[in-house]
């Protein structure tokens, strides 16, 4: 079995690893521009592709993006460097509880609030305190974070996630309370629409989907068909409840 034969991995043709449009991701990234940041922090960056299109938008500025995950970090590079920004970023394998990589003018957490807290835990508090700590007088915080658009029920939780349940995530008032509470102003908030998660969710499984019909009978073809029947199955069981929210924040005393 050579590298060739093997699955390719999940979202692996997405460009963002979340429910975010180009239109959404040109706006934000105007949004941070317009700070004129100098130096721009990427928490779970993956590739890193909001990060480096806020260095295009921002000559001068310069970036670091973190993670634990090496395979996307050497695709983050090599991004980077097609880009003419290797000289301006750089990118770091090390988990985001603690770094010293910052302060910085503008943190970027889309989705990746975990890498801020002890494996294992999922703690908004913490998150937010750390993404205070990480962030200039001055700078913006762009932070993506789930929410719930009602109340899911039991039976309904049942269908999600393993373990899922109602603390997992807050309504959206509650979240946009909390930044407040944990010294930031919202400067603009926002949500993923219905076309984006559609997007984001189909093409998530969309190159290992073709994989599949073109390879039912391949020694990992069932390990994989069970892989992305889960992950179809909990996006529709999350559908119209889970929400994902992006948040412009700039922090105050």
């Amino acid at each position: 079995m050579t590298v060739d034969d093997l699955p390719p991995r999940f979202g692996s043709g997405l460009v963002f690893h979340g429910p975010l449009s180009e239109g959404r991701a040109g706006r934000l990234v105007a949004r941070i521009a317009a700070a004129s940041p100098g130096s721009v922090l990427d928490i779970g960056c993956g590739q890193g592709e909001l990060m480096l299109r806020v260095l295009e938008a921002v000559p001068g500025a310069e970036g670091v993006g973190i993670d634990i995950d090496g395979d996307e970090l050497v695709l983050g590079r090599e991004l980077a460097a097609g880009r003419g920004l290797a000289e301006r970023v750089e990118y770091v394998e090390e988990s985001g509880l603690g770094t010293a990589h910052g302060p910085a003018d503008a943190v970027l957490c889309l989705g990746s609030g975990q890498a801020l807290c002890a494996e294992g835990t999922y703690d908004l508090g913490v998150i937010l305190r750390e993404l205070r700590r990480l962030v200039r007088p001055g700078g913006r915080v762009l932070l993506g974070e789930g929410f719930w658009q009602r109340t899911p029920t039991e039976a309904e939780l049942a269908t999600m996630w393993p373990g899922a349940a109602v603390g997992d995530h807050p309504p959206l008032a509650e979240l946009v309370e909390l930044t407040v509470a944990a010294g930031f102003r919202p400067l603009w908030v926002e949500t993923a629409g219905d076309e984006e998660w559609e997007e984001f969710e189909s093409g998530y499984r969309h190159d290992l989907e073709l994989w599949l019909a073109a390879n039912p009978r391949h020694p990992l073809a069932a390990e994989t068909r069970a892989r992305v029947d889960r992950q179809r199955a909990a996006w529709l069981g999350y559908r119209g409840l889970l929400g994902i929210a992006y948040l412009t924040l700039v922090p105050v005393d």
